[in-house]
């Protein structure tokens, strides 16, 4: 099996029992993204290739820790040896940072607004990446919406120039204003990372009240202007109801403007516990969608150097994964 199948069968059922020896320094825990207050979840690699997956002690899948982080996955009566990845901060090798865990938005599949989570603090925030400095390669910020979106820029640029002195790239993902790109590029970030989430405008006003699609895509086009191929990304969410011929003209639409997508498979919490995660058959022929559309446009989703196109743990990432 090709490692881009295997992944796609993982990632449609998105969790794994652990057993064997202790395996606590290799535990993910999340307070942004899929796994956002879950149990926490692991990455398992094999060589170049690595993949998440939520903790489950109920999943048909297995991880086997033997030890010191070697470890065999059991899947469908095969053993796949392999490894287990300690994080950074949420993933391996870069300090990825939730600074707000907490946000006044409703996004139907965002579990963050029922976390109740907290501010942190700049000198939490340096204490952080203190702790992993010598072991990441990147620092990724995120993070919710406290008080409003523009308070929410004017605080995380304040941490970005505190972080400016580790002289490591520094990716962004945060709700942008229109100004945000311009202010981010002049302090010197590497990457950003605005998501349009749904594959439609109307999908994205269904699962996104109050936010606004029209001025993502102006965003994102004016982050392209000012960071340049393979430095801006967007997430798209794989499995809101989009059909197939839909999440195409969305990954070609990005892709034309630059913008390498995301692609996301829907984690059914929050108010979509009624929803599936999207099909192992389905993500694969959407991967090909996006390989094909982003070799179009001249774009390579391994010149990422941070967040989530350069972990690839939750994700099929064409390059990495193909």
């Amino acid at each position: 099996m090709q490692w881009a199948e295997l992944k796609a069968r993982l990632l449609a059922e998105g969790s794994v029992s652990l057993s064997g020896e202790p395996a606590d320094m290799y535990i993910a825990r999340s307070s942004a993204g899929p796994g956002a207050g879950g149990g926490g979840a692991v990455f398992f690699s094999m060589g170049a290739h690595q993949v998440k997956l939520a903790l489950n002690p109920l999943s048909p899948i297995e991880i086997v820790h033997r030890g010191n982080g070697v470890a065999d996955l059991c899947f469908e009566g095969t053993i796949l040896p392999g490894r287990l990845l300690e994080p950074g901060f949420h993933c391996p090798d870069q300090a990825f940072i939730t600074v707000t865990g907490s946000c006044i938005f409703n996004c139907g599949y965002c579990s963050v607004p029922h976390l109740s989570g907290q501010r942190k603090s700049i000198e939490e925030i340096i204490a952080m990446v203190e702790s992993v400095r010598y072991r990441v390669h990147a620092i990724s910020i995120t993070s919710g919406v406290l008080k409003s979106i523009e308070e929410e820029e004017s605080y995380i640029l304040e941490v970005i120039r505190h972080l400016l002195v580790y002289d490591l790239p520094i990716g962004v993902s945060i709700y942008p204003t229109e100004q945000t790109p311009d202010l981010l590029h002049m302090l010197g970030v590497a990457e950003v990372k605005f998501n349009i989430e749904a594959a439609t405008y109307g999908l994205f006003t269904k699962m996104c009240p109050g936010l606004s699609y029209d001025q993502l895509w102006r965003v994102l086009e004016r982050s392209v202007e000012l960071f340049g191929k393979n430095r801006v990304f967007s997430n798209v969410i794989v499995g809101l109801g989009e059909t197939d011929r839909e999440m195409e003209s969305c990954i070609r639409r990005l892709t034309s403007h630059g913008v390498i997508p995301v692609l996301r498979p829907l984690n059914p919490v929050a108010g979509l516990t009624g929803f599936a995660r999207p099909s192992a058959e389905r993500l694969q022929k959407i991967f090909v969608m996006h390989e094909r559309a982003l070799a179009s446009e001249g774009l390579d989703p391994r010149q990422a150097r941070t967040m989530c196109t350069n972990c690839t743990g939750c994700d099929l990432v064409p390059g990495r994964d193909s």
